[in-house]
């Protein structure tokens, strides 16, 4: 039985179409409903809404959801619609009563944007710990290969000296302001919009703190309305923090694709981590680099189909929303992944220091020789055009 359910019967197909996608992928937020549900109902339970007595029933039982569901157990139907409904279906079957008053002071509206926010936290701490992990190995990998020079490269073309240390320690650096950014959304995130019911508040009087503070929220999000309009914001912004981890991911995987070529070789990448051609015998392909640096544009059109889905929409809960679960989770799939992988790479890869060496020709050195001049008492644009006639006579 659906939630919303009247005295009619909804068209197959179109029970079909707006049901979309979401028994598969509300599956990954059964356990967070069920722990939000847990917290409402002990709430319901202070304003003496339920018994002790069905307070405790439905805690127990909840509690057997997130376990049936962890044991893949836990089935959500297309006429469920939703895990929501499945679980308070559930609930009604096995205890009765006290599951039919659990929706009291609730509505799906924020019912699935508590789950939502509760997935969101655990997510980001995971892309949190990742993100750490590719920083220690990416400072091992300086550990072992640091100090080697390389040519530094600016238009693709040589530049100036570079070394390992250099190049790897940009990426650490900016991993560390990538995780400022993560934590910014992580507050963000960290408001409990529960007891706002479908935007305009509940004609009851709960107790929203209680609810927040059981849930491990750093806050309430007081404003009702505010509620409904920050899903598909926050949204976006945890996809563009998590993007800013996927450029550097992708500026990464092309440096290392760029400088473990033939006529390079600076790094090595050993077999185990490329593949094959099926008709060139000779080849080891780097194509773990290739999809990690393509992946970065699956988390930008996730960014872009999020911030276009929610825009020109009147304020309050619209169904277009129900189209920002799939992009989000897809993006902290792929942002989790290829942190791992790259975190494996780091760990694989070495660096070829006689061809580092090769690499260091003369024109890496003809900025240095125009300083020695300067320091010398030469003017610099003088010292620059002397210089460059060496190089281009």
């Amino acid at each position: 039985m659906k939630l919303w359910q009247k005295e009619y019967d909804l068209n197959a197909q179109i029970e079909n179409f707006t049901v979309g996608n979401d028994p598969l992928l509300d599956q990954k937020l059964v356990k967070y409903d069920c722990l939000a549900s847990i917290a409402h109902a002990q709430m319901l339970g202070e304003l003496h809404i339920l018994t002790e007595e069905e307070v405790a029933k439905l805690v127990w039982e909840l509690n057997r959801i997130i376990d049936l569901q962890m044991a893949g157990q836990f089935k959500i139907s297309r006429s469920d619609e939703d895990c929501h409904t499945a679980i308070e279906n559930h609930l009604v079957r096995e205890i009765g009563e006290a599951g039919k008053k659990i929706h009291t002071g609730r509505s799906r509206n924020d019912q699935v944007l508590t789950a939502l926010r509760l997935y969101y936290k655990n997510e980001l701490s995971v892309v949190e710990q990742l993100a750490q992990e590719f920083i220690v190995f990416a400072a091992g990998f300086v550990d072992r290969y640091g100090s080697i020079e390389m040519p530094g490269y600016t238009h693709s073309r040589k530049a100036m000296p570079s070394s390992v240390k250099l190049w790897a320690g940009a990426f650490s650096d900016s991993m560390k302001d990538n995780l400022i950014l993560l934590n910014t959304v992580y507050q963000l995130t960290d408001q409990s919009p529960l007891g706002t019911g479908a935007g305009y508040g509940v004609p009851i009087k709960l107790n929203r703190q209680f609810t927040a503070q059981k849930l491990g929220f750093a806050k309430v999000q007081e404003n009702a309305v505010y509620v409904q309009n920050s899903r598909g914001k926050f949204e976006a912004s945890i996809v563009h923090a998590l993007g800013q981890i996927m450029f550097d991911v992708n500026k990464i995987a092309t440096d290392l694709i760029f400088f473990s070529a033939g006529e390079r070789a600076f790094f090595t990448l050993p077999a185990e981590i490329c593949t094959g051609s099926s008709i060139m015998p000779h080849k080891k392909n780097p194509d773990v680099l290739e999809l990690l640096r393509a992946k970065y544009h699956v988390v930008l059109a996730a960014e872009m189909q999020l911030k276009s889905g929610s825009a020109n929409l009147i304020s309050g809960y619209n169904r277009d929303m129900q189209l920002s679960k799939e992009p989000v989770m897809k993006t902290f799939a792929v942002t989790q992944e290829s942190l791992s992988i790259l975190s494996l790479v780091f760990g694989k890869i070495t660096v070829n220091e006689q061809n580092c060496k090769r690499g260091m020709t003369n024109e890496l050195f003809a900025t240095g020789e125009v300083y020695r001049l300067v320091a010398s008492g030469v003017p610099f644009r003088e010292a620059y055009r002397k210089v460059a006639q060496k190089y281009f006579h």
